[in-house]
């Protein structure tokens, strides 16, 4: 094939032909954004830029990103937490009750009835359990012995002072605590303290559902729940608030019931 030369004049031609088919339409120079000195260089390294090359500044915030839609599976593990954590300490609450219980005398002879007796002990307030050993010798007294003998009268004057309806006496080696059958009017007034015992427990249980309802307010707050996720899970936690109230309401009527027995 045949060589032929081009003439300078052509190839300037070409140069300019080439230089307007890269132009926008009615422009008359190169884009600006396609001009790459080593100004704009610079530029592009410090941080990102918009379109015609000026630098962008970006929203930065401590707050943690949160969910607009909570899916099934983060709905449930959320009522999971704070679900089984109000049962604990429902579960606390009903334990309490059922100790408070126990130490409203009955009929009967019963250690437990001392439970709440705190002596001060070389000036610390101690449960009388952890100084004394108590025993039912029959059914209507108590017997005490002191492991140290010399709180024998410090033990005796509490137990008078904690108005239990009991009488001890003490003989130099150990306390006895008699207990009177009781009156008509004595379980009247026992039946009024287990109903108060029971309330304050009623109250302790409504106590924590309200707490754990604030913590499901608290996610709605910061979009992790909707209002209707938070109605149904109160909802299912009234249910066993509900329950937690009917177990109170049991124990507190087999307190009852052994009140009235002779």
């Amino acid at each position: 094939m045949a060589l032929h030369a081009v003439s300078p004049a052509a190839v300037s031609s070409l140069r300019a032909l080439s230089l307007r088919l890269t132009q926008p339409p009615g422009c008359g120079c190169l884009p600006k954004q396609l001009v790459y000195s080593s100004t704009n260089f610079a530029r592009l390294q410090a941080g990102p830029v918009d379109f015609v090359g000026r630098p962008l500044v970006l929203q930065h915030s401590d707050k943690r990103a949160v969910l607009t839609h909570a899916t099934i599976e983060e709905i449930e593990a959320e009522k999971s937490v704070i679900e089984e954590q109000a049962k604990e300490k429902m579960e606390k609450a009903i334990e309490t009750v059922q100790t408070n219980f126990n130490t409203v005398r009955t009929g009967r002879a019963n250690p437990a009835m001392l439970d709440r007796i705190e002596v001060e002990y070389y000036g610390t307030p101690v449960n009388l359990k952890s100084i004394a050993q108590i025993s039912t010798p029959d059914a209507t007294s108590l017997l005490i012995q002191p492991y140290d003998k010399s709180s024998l009268k410090l033990i005796e004057k509490t137990i008078v002072a904690a108005n239990l309806g009991v009488t001890p006496s003490n003989d130099g080696e150990v306390i006895r605590v008699t207990v009177p059958p009781l009156t008509s009017d004595r379980r009247k007034e026992l039946a009024k303290t287990v109903a108060k015992l029971a309330e304050d427990g009623k109250v302790a249980i409504r106590n924590i559902r309200r707490d754990a309802i604030k913590a499901y307010d608290k996610l709605q707050k910061e979009k992790k729940l909707s209002e209707d996720n938070v109605k149904d899970l109160s909802a299912d936690l009234q249910k066993v608030t509900d329950g937690y109230m009917k177990k109170i309401e049991s124990i507190q009527k087999q307190k009852e019931e052994e009140l009235m027995k002779i």
